[in-house]
């Protein structure tokens, strides 16, 4: 099963867990890696640029590892298959780099809400004492939630209508909907100041990095499909059946995003002895039409895969035989 997850999304695993098993070690050694990797204010005297980015792998506790983990292995794989492997990156990372730019701009305003009721101004603010940038180092943010959260918000906008079992409800939610919910919940916490040691802030600043990065790269795609009248699934490059704009939702779960995956116009790979008539074939009737027995074979195997993914919704992944999970495997790795 592991071997099915995307790479980008199982590098990013084996990264996040490499590295808090690290932590655990070291840390018995009386060095907290945390502190020289984790986020520091940008005042403080343990502040590095670098921490912007190593932040976000770093966590400071099993559980907080594992629910980050959970939802990555839930959400990375239907993410970095819908964008690509470069546009996924591309996206977790900046939605942890404004996770860290939200959350130092919330601490910013914290820090000035301490110095204000002395009578200090902003001004002051930028002129800190030693001491006091040395107390600053205990803000300190790790962890992977702003990209996740970044990952929830691209998983709610790409299948709004796709209904997630959250634990506690008895019926499905569709995922705009707990999108939503979770957006009101991390605000709400964010405007209380309860001081629960989460950073709800950079919560919303992965969720929001992630909407300006969606936004513009939809808008981008729309303009290119208007202008050339080029239509195609995301951002895949090959031309597919179920032609639509990207986007729209019409009953587009995430069975059918997996359909029309499998659906790629590729011709598949052939023996030496049959290759010059392929070739002559393709010369010949690329013009005119597709050879119909390529289309029956083609057929037959959107067939297929539509029996094993109709299995998969009735039953789950467990479900399936030996033999229909590797025809599974062998056909997605086309994509």
């Amino acid at each position: 099963m592991f071997n099915n997850i995307p790479t980008i999304t199982k590098n990013l695993l084996i990264i996040n867990v490499l590295c808090f098993l690290a932590t655990v070690v070291v840390t018995s050694t009386g060095t907290d890696l945390n502190n020289a990797f984790g986020l520091h204010y940008w005042q403080a005297t343990n502040f590095s640029l670098y921490q912007m980015v190593t932040y976000m792998f770093m966590h400071g506790s099993w559980t907080h590892l594992f629910f980050n983990m959970f939802a990555l292995w839930m959400f990375g794989g239907i993410i970095e298959r819908t964008f690509g492997q470069q546009r996924f990156l591309t996206y977790y990372i900046i939605c942890g780099l404004g996770a860290a730019l939200c959350q130092e701009l919330s601490q910013t305003v914290y820090v000035y809400s301490l110095i204000a009721p002395q009578g200090a101004g902003w001004h002051d603010l930028l002129n800190l004492s030693t001491a006091h940038r040395m107390m600053l180092n205990n803000l300190t943010t790790v962890g992977a939630s702003g990209s996740i959260y970044g990952l929830l918000l691209a998983f709610g906008m790409m299948y709004p209508e796709e209904r997630l079992f959250v634990f506690h409800l008895p019926i499905p939610l569709k995922a705009k909907w707990f999108v939503c919910i979770y957006v009101v919940i991390e605000l709400m916490s964010a405007l209380s100041q309860r001081g629960d040691n989460v950073a709800h802030v950079a919560h919303l600043g992965g969720m929001l990095f992630g909407y300006i990065m969606i936004k513009m790269w939809r808008n981008r795609h729309d303009d290119y499909n208007h202008h050339t009248n080029h239509y195609s699934d995301g951002w895949d490059g090959y031309e597919i059946k179920d032609r639509g704009k990207w986007g729209e939702d019409s009953g587009d779960t995430i069975l059918g995003k997996i359909r029309r995956w499998f659906r790629v116009e590729k011709p598949e790979p052939t023996s030496n002895s049959s290759l010059k008539g392929r070739e002559s074939q393709a010369e010949s009737g690329m013009k005119h039409g597709s050879d119909w027995q390529y289309n029956a074979q083609q057929k037959r195997q959107e067939t297929e895969i539509d029996l094993i993914l109709d299995k998969i919704r009735r039953s789950g992944y467990a479900s399936l035989t030996d033999e229909e999970k590797k025809k599974l495997f062998e056909q997605s790795k086309f994509k």
